[in-house]
């Protein structure tokens, strides 16, 4: 079943945006979050060495020191220090690591146990390091203070500068929170141009989806293949996009050589501008390939946009018409056959009633002369029609048309000097039936309103010529009538009808026949037809 248990085409795309913009957001945000910090730590290890150093030459500092008088003096400028370099405490102490100042006041005078003040009291060296507080890991910078007594100098003590390594935290926390979100836009915006990415996709698609797409196609590829027709599609440059088996059977041509060839090359007799400029349908139009005839129909590929309409290709369809003519002779012999029989039955059950009728009214000798009498006509034409008739095409007309005529009361009569071959292959089935059955049709409807109802059929073939002949004993035809006689539409009995003897003449033109028409000496109508019997 087509669509069942298929993961649709917008949550594929829409999945592999949202992972890669997923993967390529975190992995920039972590690289920069990354130098960020470490950019970010090394700004407050320079800081708080800055800040020391600055501490340690200030004159205040020394004076405070001289006058042991540190908290009084030097503390509210070491707070306000601590305020503007958001330091988290500054720490004074001297060469007996004894601290001065503390933001902790229970530590001041006591002994800092650590040894962290080594390289600033031994070798007057600056560092920066991290240390273990109670309020969490801290960034250190140390700076010994040194004090200049004209002849040398002497390290009197050191500063402390100390940064919460979770205020670093926080303040890089701060910065990454725009990038986050930066980052939140980014993602919504990649889901939008999904959306409107799939949508543009369906849209080409015509709605469909690309399983949908994919059945389709071989649905398409099956159909192409059990049609008998030929099937070429093209594009509007006239180059070859599709032929089905059919198509390179009939062109004995190979598929995959001629795929994006121009139609010209296999065909190029063929008019497909005219179809791709007009974008109007042509049909049944006769082409000769390779000693065959084809009958081809052009369909254009019409895409609609907004209201413009556009030609994007066309579809040819063509077919054999040798095999299509068997098929239409076919059919044509079937109804043919079956008209006869119908004709047959109904006469013959007409003359069973009435033998029967005879035989209960004790009439034994009318009884026995009528069987008589229709044997004997039956014999008759039965001889003339299976000996002299050899083809069986022309025997199931003229038995058909002998039936119909019983049935209208008609006296149809076929000429005993009558006699004709098995017709040759260029004659079909169709064209017999359409010269014969016409001109003896014409006839009965031209008696039918008589007194005397007499219509006469005959047919040779001596010389180069199949001659067909057919009397009747209408009224004629006037001057008028014969000056239109085989125009469409030319009837005497009404609207809608006067095809016949058009179609008469078509065919005996397409044959390089000649019919003539003239008026019999007693009145009706005589019609002579003249065919070849070789192809001209």
């Amino acid at each position: 079943m087509r669509g069942k248990n298929k993961i649709s085409l917008q949550f594929k795309v829409l999945s592999l945006i949202s992972v890669l913009l997923l993967v390529i957001i975190l992995l920039l945000a972590g690289i920069f979050s990354y130098i960020l910090y470490v950019d970010s730590r090394t700004q407050a290890e320079l800081l708080v060495l800055q800040t020391a150093k600055t501490i340690s030459l200030m004159p205040e500092l020394y004076e405070a020191i001289k006058e042991d008088n540190l908290e009084e003096i030097f503390r509210p400028i070491a707070e306000q220090v601590k305020d503007q370099a958001n330091a988290s405490n500054i720490v004074i102490e001297n060469r007996e690591r004894i601290i001065y100042s503390h933001s902790d006041l229970k530590l001041v005078g006591q002994r800092n146990s650590n040894h962290t003040n080594d390289q600033a009291l031994i070798f007057g060296g600056s560092s920066s390091f991290e240390i273990d507080r109670e309020q969490g890991r801290v960034i250190v910078g140390k700076v010994p203070i040194i004090a200049d007594y004209s002849t040398y100098s002497q390290v009197i003590g050191t500063v402390s500068v100390e940064f919460l390594e979770k205020d670093l935290l926080y303040n890089l926390y701060k910065k990454i929170k725009f990038i986050i979100f930066a980052s939140l836009g980014v993602f919504i915006l990649g889901i939008i141009g999904g959306i409107y990415l799939t949508n543009n996709i369906r849209k080409d698609t015509l709605g469909l989806e690309p399983h949908e797409i994919s059945s389709l196609f071989r649905e398409r590829n099956a159909i192409l293949s059990s049609i008998k027709e030929g099937i070429i599609a093209i594009n509007e440059r006239g180059l070859i996009t599709m032929i089905n088996l059919s198509a390179s059977d009939m062109l004995n041509i190979c598929e995959k050589h001629f795929i994006n060839q121009h139609i010209h090359d296999i065909l190029p007799n063929i008019k497909i501008d005219l179809v791709l400029e007009t974008g109007q349908d042509i049909h049944n139009v006769e082409l000769l390939l390779h000693d065959k005839m084809y009958i081809f129909n052009f369909i254009p590929i019409i895409e609609q946009e907004q209201v413009v309409e556009q030609v994007v290709g066309v579809v040819l369809s063509f077919r054999d018409k040798t095999e299509l003519k068997k098929l239409i002779d076919t059919i044509s012999e079937v109804r043919t056959y079956s008209e006869g029989l119908r004709a047959q039955t109904h006469e013959y059950a007409n003359k069973l009633y009435l033998l029967s009728g005879l035989l209960q009214l004790e009439k034994y000798q009318d009884a026995l002369d009528f069987i008589n009498k229709e044997s004997t006509i039956h014999h008759h034409q039965t001889k003339l029609l299976f000996n002299q008739i050899q083809d069986l095409n022309i025997q199931a007309i003229l038995l058909g048309k002998l039936g119909r005529a019983s049935e209208m009361k008609i006296h149809f009569e076929i000429d005993p000097e009558s006699y004709v071959d098995p017709l040759p292959k260029h004659i079909g089935v169709t064209e017999i039936i359409t010269i014969i059955g016409n001109l003896i049709d014409n006839a009965f409807e031209s008696v039918i309103f008589q007194d005397k109802r007499n219509v006469s059929f005959s047919i040779t073939n001596l010389g180069n010529e199949i001659i067909i002949e057919v009397t009747d004993s209408g009224k004629g035809l006037s001057k008028e009538q014969f000056d239109t006689l085989f125009a469409v539409g030319f009837s005497s009995k009404g609207e809608n009808r006067g095809y016949g003897l058009y179609n008469v003449k078509r065919i005996v033109d397409a044959l390089n026949g000649n019919i003539d028409v003239i008026n019999g000496k007693e009145g009706g109508a005589i019609f002579t037809v003249f065919l070849p019997k070789g192809v001209k």
